[in-house]
């Protein structure tokens, strides 16, 4: 991998490793390994990814979370979600090392379909750290930093923004706005990087860099994005970055989006 994040041949590079994980997520990516094992049987589960900064080796210990991704040979049920969320609960209560555990849920079907195949096949190609199973990888292309994938990756923050502002309503405690602002911010920093992604030829994952790359070709949102990024790492409770974040910046990076990429491909209701 290069420093822009690429294979040899051009192509963006897998950005995770088992072996990059930092020494004191071992233990939780081990309980990980076996609560899954014990609560989905073959039958259930094809297989299971670690994505994040664990998985890249940069988690900081007691602020960064957990991220997994679980492909199901058939489409997610409620009883599958209810198993999710009791993994998460348990190993978010064991290990003071994570600050929260999510967990995303799809099946085969969907992360190996056409209408997928730049966004959560991208994901698991090169986003996600095989944990249990066979590899999806294996039956998905390689991909490099084109407009195509800017566009069916991040090219629906407009259609977000009403349900951003009817949490950020409801949010009423610092703890919600705290879980929200980390979502928003995370959400915004990739948005702005893949919109310049083409433009700088490679990829990252790394908030800061994101933005400090993004603001080489916006310096007047400069400011702005780097305290999303700030925020992703570390939320914040003030309501006033989350106004901004959501009122102001979001809305002008979407209408910038659609205008370099265009729309994400809509997904059935």
């Amino acid at each position: 991998m290069d420093e822009r994040g690429l294979d040899h041949d051009g192509t963006i590079a897998r950005e995770g490793a088992l072996d990059r994980v930092p020494a004191a997520f071992v233990p939780v990516i081990e309980a990980a390994r076996a609560r899954i094992t014990e609560t989905f049987d073959p039958t259930r589960l094809h297989s299971a990814y670690l994505y994040g900064s664990i998985p890249r080796g940069t988690a900081t210990p007691g602020v960064s979370d957990l991220d997994l991704q679980l492909a199901l040979h058939n489409e997610p049920t409620e009883a599958d979600r209810a198993d999710t969320t009791t993994i998460e609960v348990a190993l978010d209560q064991a290990f003071p090392q994570i600050d929260g555990v999510g967990t995303l849920l799809n099946s085969t079907q969907t992360l190996l379909s056409d209408l997928e195949r730049h966004d959560a096949g991208f994901f698991i190609a090169c986003l996600c750290t095989p944990l249990l199973g066979p590899d999806l990888a294996a039956q998905l292309p390689r991909y490099r930093p084109t407009t195509l994938l800017a566009r069916e990756t991040n090219g629906d923050l407009a259609h977000v923004l009403p349900r951003w502002r009817a949490k950020a309503a409801e949010a009423t405690t610092d703890a919600q706005r705290r879980t929200l602002s980390r979502f928003v911010g995370r959400r915004i920093v990739r948005t702005g990087f893949t919109l310049i992604m083409p433009r700088w030829g490679g990829w990252t994952s790394d908030l800061p860099r994101s933005a400090e790359l993004f603001g080489r070709y916006y310096p007047d949102r400069a400011d702005q994005m780097r305290i999303a990024a700030t925020t992703g790492r570390a939320p914040s409770p003030d309501p006033a970055v989350l106004d901004m974040l959501i009122n102001d910046l979001s809305p002008w990076l979407a209408a910038e989006y659609t205008a370099v990429h265009g729309e994400k491909t809509p997904r059935p209701q």
